[in-house]
């Protein structure tokens, strides 16, 4: 028997005895407009209906690829030709064709049916439609057999899977946290070569940070050893001190800009006194000038030089500046 044909044979006993309506209603040529034509015309739900009871039977069988879906008999013969599934010799499953004028002719088929049984030159079949309004087992002749469609002979592209395809994911693996896959490459992932050990990558970020904690440190250290007036040497007051005049300021440069950049910096009130003292030291030596030759100014030289070098001892020897 065919095995396809048998599927159908199945679905076809089970609607054995349904009958059409008064009006030539019939559920199959119902469902062949719903379902299969484009244009949902009426027509089909009252058309004969022999072959549009296989279209539906293949339906529910999920054959419709081997089997076909035709409410035309005439197109559902020449499929099976056109597919190489054509033949005459009778067989239990196979589609049956029949011309009731006996002509042979492929495009006078006028019923279909399918084979229940073959005996000798006599087939049992099962047909819808039949008698003008049943579905029913008929008992035929060979005489009106125009030929035979074997629904397993259609050569139909099968869906391929994968022997070795992985199953498809459960719900509980699709939840699952993606920590459970790197373990698993983990395992079965060779450890690369020339990387150095978490030990040392951890070590190597600790002594860093330690390194930096330790720079830090000494910036503090040194900013707070940094003398707020450094040890500038001090003139007495003698008998030709007089106050400096104020030192003019270049154009550009405001007291507030000075201000500023002694907030700015810890050094700068030190660089600032400094350079007060250096132009007062001008001044004070530009006015004396004239008194070289005074036997006084010769002791004055003498005592600056001898401060300013003791001065610039200490200074070097300060330890807020080595």
């Amino acid at each position: 028997m065919d095995p396809i044909g048998k599927k159908l044979l199945d679905i076809a006993t089970k609607e054995l005895g349904y009958t059409e309506k008064g009006d030539g209603y019939t559920k199959f040529g119902e469902w062949y407009r719903k379902n299969l034509d484009g244009d949902h015309d009426e027509y089909f739900s009252t058309a004969p209906w022999c072959d549009m009871f296989l279209a539906w039977a293949a339906d529910k069988a999920d054959v419709t690829g081997q089997a076909g879906q035709f409410a035309s008999t005439v197109d559902h013969a020449k499929w099976f030709k056109k597919n190489d599934a054509w033949g005459h010799d009778p067989e239990p499953g196979a589609i049956v064709f029949y011309d009731w004028n006996g002509s042979g002719d492929i495009d006078q088929v006028d019923h279909v049916g399918i084979v229940e049984k073959v005996d000798g030159h006599t087939l049992h079949t099962i047909e819808g439609n039949a008698d003008g309004y049943k579905l029913m087992r008929k008992t035929r002749d060979m005489d009106s057999v125009v030929g035979f469609g074997y629904p397993s002979k259609i050569k139909v592209e099968a869906k391929y899977t994968p022997k070795h395809a992985a199953p498809a994911p459960t719900v509980d693996q699709v939840g699952a946290p993606a920590a459970s896959t790197r373990t698993h490459e983990q395992q079965h992932s060779p450890a690369p070569e020339h990387v150095p050990a978490q030990e040392v990558v951890l070590g190597g970020i600790l002594a860093f940070v330690l390194c930096g904690t330790v720079a830090l440190a000494a910036g503090r250290v040194a900013a707070a050893k940094a003398p707020t007036s450094p040890p500038i040497r001090v003139r007495k007051r003698g008998k030709h001190h007089r106050p400096a005049t104020p030192v003019a300021l270049p154009a550009d440069v405001t007291p507030a800009d000075l201000d500023a950049a002694d907030a700015g910096t810890t050094l700068m009130p030190a660089i600032s006194l400094a350079a007060a003292h250096e132009a007062e030291d001008r001044e004070f030596w530009g006015r004396i000038a004239h008194l070289e030759e005074d036997g006084e100014l010769d002791f004055w030289n003498t005592l600056h030089a001898e401060l300013t070098d003791s001065a610039s001892d200490r200074y070097a020897s300060t330890p807020g500046f080595r």
